[in-house]
């Protein structure tokens, strides 16, 4: 089944860049004459991206709505705004996950959906991840920026930088995983990022060495929350003789 893309969009230049870029990866555009009519298709999951003019009246509201599904039915959510402030700043605050700066160039939107394609083919939003604490350093251009990581999974993770971290692919990084002597180098792609300094980073590039190091980590972190689950439920269940009261669910 062909996958699709519901798209707000209501100027024309940038509507036929976006059906060119989606043509090349064989997505249907699906042109919403209305922030609702693009919110129905996503809530029937009829559509796998939502695209979604920033200029528009309303804009915000589309994403932040989007924004709040379950990850089995969110879709893949890109902003098209121009590259000044305030426009990309409310763009992520309200939930999209990259911003497609205006002018469109065909190259900058494939890309833009490549890395979505991406993250479905690899399934990242169901993969494992575990809310960890250390240090983390990028590579910009500008410089270094470090920060603590919030969460880390197979495919990447999240942190809290000093500063805004810049949308860019192929990001060197580096971090040490906690309990053990491994530092993990590698690159990585923005995802998403806000202006408090928070962002998503998905691991663009890992050497077979680091991944194997990544996933015995993990290996190791799982196991031990599984052992830790089992034990806060028989916690949680009444002795034999108690007496248990069932309330009835709305």
């Amino acid at each position: 089944m062909r996958q699709s893309a519901a798209v707000l969009c209501h100027d024309k230049r940038s509507l036929q860049t976006l059906e060119a870029a989606l043509e090349v990866l064989e997505i249907e555009l699906v042109n919403c004459p209305s922030g609702q009519a693009a919110l129905e298709l996503v809530m029937t999951g009829r559509c796998s991206t939502l695209i979604v003019d920033f200029d528009l009246p309303g804009a915000d509201e589309v994403i932040r709505m989007a924004a709040l599904l379950p990850p089995a039915q969110k879709p893949d959510l890109l902003a098209v705004a121009s590259r000044a402030w305030p426009g990309t700043g409310q763009a992520f605050q309200s939930g999209a996950s990259r911003i497609l700066y205006r002018p469109l160039e065909a190259e900058q939107v494939l890309h833009a959906l490549r890395l979505g394609s991406k993250n479905n083919k690899s399934n990242r939003r169901k993969s494992a991840r575990y809310e960890v604490k250390t240090l983390v350093y990028l590579d910009l251009e500008t410089g270094p920026l470090s920060g603590v990581s919030i969460d880390i999974g197979e495919h990447g993770l999240a942190l809290q930088a000093t500063e805004p971290v810049p949308m860019s692919s192929n990001l060197a990084f580096r971090c040490v995983l906690p309990g053990t002597k491994v530092t993990l180098h590698g690159h990585a792609d923005v995802m998403w990022a806000s202006d408090q300094g928070r962002a998503g980073l998905f691991f663009s590039k890992l050497s077979p060495v680091a991944r194997k190091h990544l996933k015995q980590w993990l290996h190791k972190r799982s196991a031990h929350s599984k052992q830790k689950d089992k034990h806060d439920m028989r916690d949680l269940l009444p002795p034999e003789d108690a007496h248990v009261s069932f309330a009835a669910s709305e």
